[in-house]
């Protein structure tokens, strides 16, 4: 599968008037990220381990409360 084909998802901490947004897509074998700004530019592919991984170290501890 090409990054073309792939449903492309806008991240929901991406606001409407900065231009500063991060777009995700998952295929089978990666999790992909791109820049919406520049969608022809560099890309990332993580495996699903490492994507979950990045999201755990950024999203920080939870509270229990």
């Amino acid at each position: 599968m090409s990054t073309t084909e792939l449903a492309w998802v806008k991240s929901s901490y991406s606001g409407d008037s900065s231009g500063d947004c991060v777009e995700v897509a998952a295929s089978l074998t990666a999790v992909h990220v791109r820049d919406s700004k520049n969608t022809r530019g560099p890309q990332l592919a993580l495996s699903p381990t490492a994507w979950g991984d990045f999201v755990a170290s950024v999203s920080g501890p939870r509270s229990t409360a």
